[in-house]
């Protein structure tokens, strides 16, 4: 699964159709460059192929005055559109996707119908905590983890973090609950 597919496929679905410097643009603007390890090349690179997966429709739109290339505008195919979602949707109900894959999901989350968006992070916060109750019913009651020595810190390195994850994923369901973004469902959207 890459942040880079799901962040590009998002970016030309919200401009309808896009050239490739407006994706790139765009996922600079939102900071994808840093969070995500977005790199200029790695937009056209994958702008180019999700075309020839028939993700992408190209279009020619602009001559070159200059002897270059056309000018190229992309467009969402309806199979992009459902990879686009599968893709989004797998990244919000993963008990623990990579960081960049959870920020391109969170961050276009809003394509989402509400009740979908909720439902999904409950899976993944319910697999969060059936991963951390099968890490703590293996170890004996009333252990004490700091006299494990490494191995012990690891254990609550892992415990440490699934709890924050869930924790966070909590408070998003909690906005989401009481409104927070203007959702795909929600009649303020345009």
């Amino acid at each position: 699964m890459s942040a880079v597919r799901l962040l590009v496929l998002g970016a030309v679905r919200r401009r309808d159709r896009a050239h490739g410097y407006q994706v790139r643009a765009d996922l600079e603007s939102w900071g994808a460059h840093e969070w995500a390890g977005v790199k200029s090349g790695s937009v056209y690179h994958a702008l180019k192929a999700m075309t020839g997966e028939g993700l992408l429709i190209a279009h020619e739109i602009t001559p070159s005055t200059t002897g270059g290339p056309p000018r190229i505008e992309y467009e969402v195919t309806d199979a992009g559109d459902q990879a686009y979602f599968a893709l989004l949707r797998t990244a919000l109900s993963q008990r623990d996707p990579r960081m960049d894959m959870l920020a391109a999901a969170v961050g276009l989350i809003d394509d989402l119908p509400r009740a979908e968006a909720i439902d999904l992070l409950r899976q993944r916060a319910e697999m969060m905590e059936q991963w951390r109750r099968s890490v703590t019913g293996e170890l004996p009651p009333g252990t004490d983890l700091d006299t494990w020595g490494p191995v012990g810190e690891v254990l609550g390195l892992w415990l440490h973090t699934a709890d924050s994850r869930a924790e966070w994923t909590l408070r998003l369901i909690r906005r989401l609950e009481a409104g927070a973004f203007d959702m795909a469902d929600d009649k303020t959207r345009q």
